[in-house]
């Protein structure tokens, strides 16, 4: 269609005055000489400050084309293959419906004459065009064809996607275009969906990709075919790495750097060989990420006061403790950033190194070679460090020299694998450290968790029954006065209702009523009856005070602390026994 058909509809649709339809299609026509990849339609939406679905609809009557919500929809398999992928994905259109031979197709350019030509030869069929975003466009495109439908339909000799740009990696060059598009297409949408993890996981039958997002793992929608390239996804993989591409009986680990849209990525690498072909992991860590200040990891008032004073002590141990994946690390270099200054030398021995800190000294742990956690916090001591961090205590050498040099006036931070903060004390006792060492050095324990955060674009209330709320040990006195909040599903969130974490935490402070239980081996049930008289809130008291401000779930909370509920069940038990 004709640009002066474009705008006389536009202008019958009330969208703009001609004289700012003129400006916007110069402004519009330079962005696009100047590399600008919007259509027509976003760029005037953008201008004009409504959003593309709102432009769409306000077109629809002058088109005599009606708006279909994508989302809502069930498309079905015979729907879908009655427009080749590759049409589907070179003119981002969605077939929809197919009924009384006429096949209705969604699209966000309703001004393409290209596209509508090509549709129709295509479907062989009469079509009837509706409108759509481009945004539901391509989610619809990647739930019903999958993610890379185009690269394995074809497998043809194209050009590498600009998506990830890594001259090492990414070239021309390289064997085979397309399984490259997809592996990178692949790792491209789990940075848009804010993954962490990437799983490829083989199966007799299939190849599974999952995402891990907030915590929690989402199987990505992927073509049928794929299973036939597994092979071939699997060595490329190997190849950008740096992996031995003939070894597939043995585990490997390896290394992607790239750049996505300007951001630096480090992607490590891990195989395993599996029955049905090697496992692949791939963790992404964003090199150039700006690190939470404390104020915005999820304390409570009191608790960054307390954390604010012990993490410019001179000397000490501040611990902090939780599974994999709980947030230790984030907390750590919180701390660091925040004391980090031209007066303090910071060195760090870590396994990896996952986010780079300007001006602190960072180690990578080597075992291959012989440096450890503990041979290099020895050599660290001769480096004259105010402030070390070590990224585990995982034995008793390292735990030794850890507590050896918060004696001597250095200030440790370090990360311990327990359940909650009383349990540290008792797992380095059993390490073999002396009691009186253990109560003497450390500071404090920070035991965390991770939860997931109500979307803040599908927030509704959410009643619960008072009945279950007494049963899970919600507090009494809170139960009239909370708003229950739950996210109900939206666009923004994938419809999952939850959109990022916070950390829910337990500080226990070692004072004067503490350190003669540690230095009698009191069990840590002892140790943290004593830290609740003195104000210590438990995760799951921590976890409930998020819930009252409308910050995550009941559900979130009760999932992240189901064995730490099992301690404080069996401290109830004794406490009813000592009185």
């Amino acid at each position: 269609m004709a640009f002066v058909s474009l705008k006389s509809l536009l202008e019958q649709a009330g969208v703009a005055s001609p004289l700012q339809l003129d400006e916007w299609t110069r402004a519009w026509r330079s962005a696009a000489d100047n590399g600008g990849v919007e259509s027509q339609l976003e760029f005037i939406a953008r201008e004009k400050g409504i959003s593309e679905d709102q432009l769409l609809h306000q077109l629809s009557p002058v088109l005599n084309w009606s708006c279909v919500e994508l989302a809502r929809l069930n498309v079905e398999n015979e729907v879908r293959k009655r427009i080749s992928t590759k049409v589907a994905f070179q003119h981002f259109v969605m077939p929809v419906r197919f009924e009384n031979d006429v096949l209705q197709v969604a699209t966000s350019n309703p001004f393409d004459a290209a596209m509508q030509s090509s549709v129709r030869h295509d479907a062989r069929c009469p079509v009837q065009f509706v409108l759509a975003p481009k945004t539901e466009i391509e989610k619809a495109l990647k739930k019903y064809y999958g993610v890379g439908a185009e690269t394995m339909d074809e497998m043809q000799e194209d050009d590498p996607m600009d998506l990830l740009v890594d001259s090492k990696e990414i070239t021309g060059d390289d064997q085979d275009a397309s399984i490259i598009k997809f592996v990178n297409q692949v790792i491209w949408e789990a940075f848009k969906d804010r993954a962490t993890d990437i799983h490829f996981e083989p199966a007799e039958d299939e190849l599974r990709i999952r995402y891990r997002i907030d915590g929690i793992l989402h199987q990505t929608p992927l073509p049928p075919q794929i299973k036939r390239h597994q092979a071939a996804l699997i060595s490329r993989i190997k190849v950008m790495s740096g992996m031995n591409i003939a070894e597939k009986r043995l585990p490997q680990d390896g290394r992607i750097n790239v750049r996505i849209k300007g951001e630096e990525i480090d992607i490590r690498v891990s195989t395993v060989p599996t029955v049905w072909g090697e496992s692949v992991s791939l963790r992404l860590l964003t090199r150039g990420k700006i690190f939470f200040g404390l104020d915005r990891l999820g304390f409570a008032t009191d608790e960054e006061v307390a954390i604010r004073d012990i993490i410019v002590k001179p000397h000490g141990i501040f611990l902090v403790t939780g599974p994999t994946g709980s947030g230790k690390s984030t907390s750590l270099y919180a701390f660091l950033s925040t004391i980090n200054s031209v007066t303090k030398r910071i060195i760090t021995i870590e396994e990896p190194v996952e986010y780079e800190l300007k001006g602190i000294n960072q180690i990578p742990v080597r075992a291959d070679i012989g440096l450890t956690f503990a041979v290099g916090l020895r050599h660290i001591l001769r480096q004259d460090p105010n402030v070390v961090m070590v990224g585990e205590i995982r034995d008793l050498e390292t735990a030794e020299i850890a507590i050896r040099a918060s004696l001597t006036g250095h200030l440790v931070f370090s990360t311990l694998h327990t359940n909650d903060a009383p349990s540290a004390f008792t797992r380095l006792i059993d390490m073999g450290i002396e009691p009186f060492l253990v109560a003497s050095s450390i500071e404090a324990v920070m035991a965390q968790r991770l939860v997931r955060m109500i979307c803040p674009h599908c927030t509704k209330p959410h009643a619960i029954d008072p009945t279950y709320l007494r049963q899970v040990g919600y507090p009494e006195s809170d139960i009239a006065s909370t708003n229950f909040m739950k996210g109900i599903g939206c666009e923004e969130c994938r419809q999952l209702g939850y959109q990022g974490r916070t950390g829910i935490h337990e500080l226990m402070l070692v004072n004067e009523g503490v350190r003669p239980l540690i230095m009698n081996r009191a069990p840590a049930s002892t140790i943290a009856l004593k830290a609740r008289e003195q104000g210590m809130r438990t995760l799951r008291e921590d976890g409930w005070r998020k819930v009252k401000l409308g910050v995550t779930t009941l559900e979130e909370v009760l999932r992240v602390t189901q064995s730490e509920e099992h301690l404080r069940g069996l401290l109830g038990e004794e406490k009813g026994v000592g009185k």
